[in-house]
C-alpha cells in the first residue's frame, strides 16, 4: 500500500520525483518493506539489519530480491545500533534533504495506522463467534512497541478492548517499565526470538507523550534524561496510569520452547518463537480464554533452528521459503557508523540514477533510430512513387 502511494505521488513530481527510504529491521519489517518497494519508480530502499542477529531465512528474504532499487546492508552491531543510524540520518538536515529521505517502518505513522486494522478485524471475528464477549484482550509479542501501540490507539478510538498485554523475551525493558516503572537500558541479549531483541523501542516514545498528559516539554525532558543516563523512572500516579493502560509478562527461552512444544503436541499448531512469547504471556496472566487474542508474528519456518529445539521433526516448510536457499543473494556490509552508511547511500543512489539516465538515453536513441528509419522509409516510398510517374 505505502509503496504504491510513494510511486504515485512521486510520478506527479512530488518530492522532486524521488525518495530514499531508510529503514532498520530486526528481521521481519525489512523484507516487508523491500517487497512493498521493489521496482517502484523513483524510490531507493535501504534496509539496515544487525549482522548475525536475524535468522538465515529472514536474511535471505531480504537479500534474494534482485531489483536494483533495493539495498540490503548488514551492520556490525545490534538492532538498536541500526535504529540509531536511521534516527541520526533523519536528524541530519543536509543529508536528509540531499537524498530526499523517507521512512517505511514504524517511524512512519502510516505503519502504525495500518496495524490498527488487526484489532478491529480480530474484535469483529471474536464477537461474531462469542456473543457474550463485550471486550477483547490482546497479547502482543513486543519489541519496538509499534503493533501494541496500534492496539492502544484502537482502544482510544473506541474499540472495546480489555487488556493490552506486552509480551517480551529476555530483553524485557518494557516489562520492567510496566511492572516497576523502570525504563532502564541494558545490553541486548541474543535470543531465539531475534525480532524482539530490542532495548530502546522507537514507538514507546509516542506512548510516553500520552502518559505525560500530551505534554511535549515533559516528554523532551524525560527523553533527554534517558539519552544521558540510560534511565527513565516513573512512580505513583504515573505508574498506576501506565499499568492501567498495559499489562506485561516476560517469556524466557525455556518458557518459549515449552510453549511451542505444548501447542504442537496438544493442538498440532506450530508457533514461531515470537508468537510463543505472546501465548505464554496470556497464560502467565490467566487470560487464556475465548475473549483473548494472541497476535502471531511470523511463520515458524523462518526460525527452524530455534523451533527444532522444541519439536522434531518439524512440519514441512512452505515452498516459498525453502526455495530461498537456492537463490542468489546480494548485500553490502557497513560498520556501525552513521556517516559511513550515509556515504554508502549517496553512492548507491547516484549509481542507480546514473544507470537509469543511461537507460533513458539508450531508449531515446533507439526511439530516434526507429523514427529516422520510418522517415527514411517514407522518403524512399515517395521517391519510388515519383519515379514511377
Amino acid at each position: 500500500m505505502l509503496g504504491n502511494f510513494f510511486e504515485y505521488f512521486l510520478s506527479t513530481g512530488s518530492n522532486g520525483g524521488r525518495l530514499a527510504v531508510l529503514g532498520a529491521t530486526s528481521g521481519d519489517t525489512g523484507s516487508a518493506a523491500i517487497y512493498g518497494l521493489r521496482g517502484k519508480k523513483g524510490v531507493d530502499c535501504i534496509i539496515l539489519f544487525p549482522k548475525g542477529r536475524v535468522s538465515e531465512i529472514q536474511e535471505r528474504q531480504m537479500t534474494t530480491v534482485p531489483d536494483d532499487n533495493i539495498h540490503c546492508v548488514s551492520v556490525d552491531g545490534t538492532f538498536d545500533d541500526c535504529q540509531d543510524i536511521v534516527k541520526a540520518s533523519f536528524a541530519d538536515e543536509e543529508f536528509r534533504d540531499h537524498v530526499k529521505l523517507g521512512a517505511v517502518n514504524s517511524i512512519n505513522w502510516c505503519r502504525v495506522l495500518a496495524q490498527t486494522t488487526y484489532y478491529f478485524w480480530s474484535y469483529l471475528r471474536v464477537t461474531d463467534l462469542e456473543k457474550d464477549v463485550k471486550k477483547v484482550n490482546f497479547s502482543v509479542p513486543t519489541g519496538n512497541f509499534g503493533d501494541i501501540l496500534a492496539g492502544y490507539y484502537s482502544k482510544r478510538m473506541g474499540l472495546p478492548v480489555g487488556d493490552l498485554i506486552v509480551a517480551t523475551n529476555e530483553n524485557d525493558i518494557l516489562h520492567r517499565f510496566f511492572r516497576k516503572g523502570e525504563y532502564h537500558r541494558r545490553n541486548i541479549q541474543k535470543t531465539i526470538s531475534p525480532s524482539m531483541d530490542i532495548c530502546v523501542s522507537s514507538n514507546f516514545e509516542r506512548y510516553l507523550f500520552h502518559l505525560s498528559g500530551d505534554d511535549s516539554s515533559t516528554l523532551a525532558s524525560w527523553m533527554s534524561a534517558f539519552e544521558s543516563t540510560g534511565k527513565l523512572t516513573i512512580t505513583g500516579d504515573l505508574l498506576s496510569k501506565a499499568q492501567a493502560d498495559f499489562k506485561s509478562a516476560k517469556c524466557d527461552t525455556t518458557q518459549t520452547l515449552e510453549t511451542i512444544k505444548n501447542y504442537h503436541t496438544k493442538d498440532d499448531y506450530m508457533l514461531c518463537p515470537h508468537s510463543a512469547t505472546g501465548v505464554s504471556a496470556l497464560h502467565q496472566l490467566n487470560t487464556a480464554d475465548s475473549a483473548t487474542v494472541a497476535l502471531a508474528t511470523a511463520h515458524f519456518a523462518k526460525f527452524g533452528d530455534a523451533c527444532s529445539k522444541a519439536v522434531t521433526p518439524l512440519p514441512e516448510i512452505p515452498k516459498e521459503l525453502s526455495q530461498l536457499w537456492s537463490m542468489e543473494t546480494r548485500k553490502s556490509q557497513c560498520p556501525n557508523d552513521a556517516k559511513v552508511v550515509q556515504k554508502f547511500m549517496e553512492r548507491k543512489i547516484e549509481e542507480r540514477i546514473e544507470k537509469h539516465e543511461k537507460q533513458i538515453e539508450k531508449k531515446n536513441f533507439v526511439k530516434h533510430l526507429v523514427l529516422v528509419s520510418i522517415a527514411l522509409g517514407a522518403v524512399t516510398v515517395v521517391v519510388s512513387a515519383i519515379r514511377r510517374r
